[in-house]
């Protein structure tokens, strides 16, 4: 559990180093900033003071007396010590970084380091601390978002932490939502955990896929139909929005249905009541409805096969599913979830992903989304044959060897094309800058994408050092994306 700090402005932080200058110059920084500050000299005493304190923040030098900076990240984790680490260290290599990032460091410090540096770090780690402790209530709210079939709503990059937070704001509130997002990013476990967190949690969640119902049947489906309404109807049917009454309906791939069936939806929405076809008496509804769709149901409206009423009727609250590509932060998570929830049904004995199987699942577009990654973790937990996922176990992620070779030769045409066109001009001189700088910049922010803005994980997947990293983005001006830590 998270502890929140009692005071959101005022960290108490353990400095560990065995150099009484680091000690002191942090000391006095830190404490200027407001902060309470403990200080040891050697790992045993780091650890004796992390084990029976409530420290927010320490700083923890990589190699001192006793246990190291590193050893203490492990035995922070194993005793469940709830404190933030940073690792400082006189050697920036980028194998301490990644180390010390891998362990579950906050972030690391390179002596000699700006004192504003440690401040800055003390007032993240409040932050940090802050939100994690408020998702924890917020995933608290929502009913820990589970589902009927025990699927867990999962995710820790900023747009599933504010999907988080609204979920908890619109619960208690009996308007519709209309959730929107590709195909397989989860909008029926975002809808389950509305439900799940309202009143109405222990009354029947309904789910309707006005796609995949004949256009003709949906209505019968939705409002039900009397005995003899039609041929075939041999005796009455209630339909969905009578099995939904007191509980909530979802209406997935709302973009597709009729538009002749949008008005009569709208009315219930009005008024609360309900025609089964054939009938003639309205009867009065008490449901929730929660709507979805992965079209653009403004382009809908504009062609004129969505409503603009019902648009308005349905889109009282809002929240949007961004793609999987667009949160690489949640894809590691996701994984773990996965492998977690199968292991046991699909594979013998426990079952890890090695790191490098994290980079290949990072550098995959996903376009199906959360649940091609579902299936891809079924596919290599049922075909493997050790105890470690490896990338060779999701070889059919990149198995589409004609669109690698004709991204290939697309490259190769548009590298000759630039070629040409500089030694056809007056600039020859500088063919090889200028194209490196073309190409430098794609691929320097297709990596920082894909890594969420983490720079170490992005210098290691390039094979270069996190300062030549750092110096290119200087150079070439990139913007960085913001990136959230667990």
């Amino acid at each position: 559990m998270t502890r929140i700090p009692t005071d959101t402005s005022k960290a108490h932080i353990l400095v560990a180093d065995d150099e009484a200058s680091i000690r002191f110059v942090l000391r006095e920084a830190l404490e200027a900033a407001g902060h309470d500050i403990d200080e040891v000299e050697t790992g045993d005493e780091a650890l004796e003071a992390l084990a029976r304190g409530a420290y927010d923040l320490a700083f923890l030098d990589i190699r001192m007396s006793g246990p190291s900076g590193l050893d203490l990240l492990d035995r922070i984790d194993a005793l469940g010590i709830d404190t933030s680490a940073v690792i400082i260290t006189a050697q920036n290599t980028m194998e301490n970084a990644v180390e010390a990032m891998k362990r579950g460091a906050l972030d690391y410090l390179v002596k000699p380091f700006p004192l504003a540096s440690a401040v800055a770090l003390a007032e993240k780690a409040l932050r940090t601390r802050m939100l994690h402790a408020e998702v924890e209530e917020l995933r608290r709210e929502v009913g820990r978002s589970m589902s009927p079939g025990g699927e867990r709503l999962v995710g820790r990059s900023p747009a599933m932490l504010e999907i988080f937070k609204t979920i908890g704001k619109v619960a208690q509130h009996n308007v519709p939502v209309l959730i929107t997002g590709e195909s397989g990013t989860g909008k029926e476990l975002v809808a389950n955990a509305i439900h799940a967190s309202s009143p109405r949690a222990e009354d029947p969640f309904v789910v309707v896929n006005a796609a995949a119902i004949p256009r003709e049947l949906l209505e019968t489906e939705l409002f039900g139909h009397e005995r003899g309404a039609f041929t075939g109807a041999v005796e009455a049917r209630a339909g969905r929005f009578r099995e939904a009454s007191g509980g909530s309906l979802f209406l997935d791939e709302i973009g597709d249905m009729p538009i002749e069936l949008q008005a009569k939806l709208l009315r219930v929405l009005q008024n609360g009541e309900i025609t089964s076809v054939g009938g003639t008496q309205t009867t009065h509804v008490d449901v929730r409805i929660i709507a979805a769709t992965h079209r653009d149901l403004d382009e809908e409206l504009k062609r004129g096969r969505f409503r603009e009423d019902l648009l308005y009727r349905l889109r009282v609250v809002p929240i949007h599913i961004p793609s999987l590509r667009e949160r690489p932060e949640d894809v590691e998570l996701l994984a773990r979830t996965f492998m977690t929830r199968y292991a046991g049904e699909l594979s013998e004995g426990p079952t890890e992903l090695a790191d490098a199987t994290i980079d290949c699942l990072l550098a995959h577009d996903w376009p199906g989304n959360v649940r091609e990654l579902e299936n891809a973790i079924k596919r290599a937990l049922v075909l493997h044959t050790g105890g470690v996922l490896t990338p060779d176990d999701f070889d059919f992620l990149t198995d589409n060897r004609k669109h690698d070779a004709d991204s290939a030769a697309s490259l190769a045409q548009l590298v000759a094309s630039k070629v040409g066109a500089a030694l056809d001009g007056a600039d020859s001189g500088e063919v090889y800058r200028k194209i490196l700088e073309q190409v430098e910049r794609p691929l320097l922010e297709t990596v920082l994408a894909r890594t969420g803005g983490n720079q170490i994980r992005a210098a290691a997947l390039l094979g270069i050092n996190r300062n030549t990293l750092r110096k290119k983005i200087g150079e070439l001006d990139i913007d960085v994306p913001t990136r959230s830590r667990p």
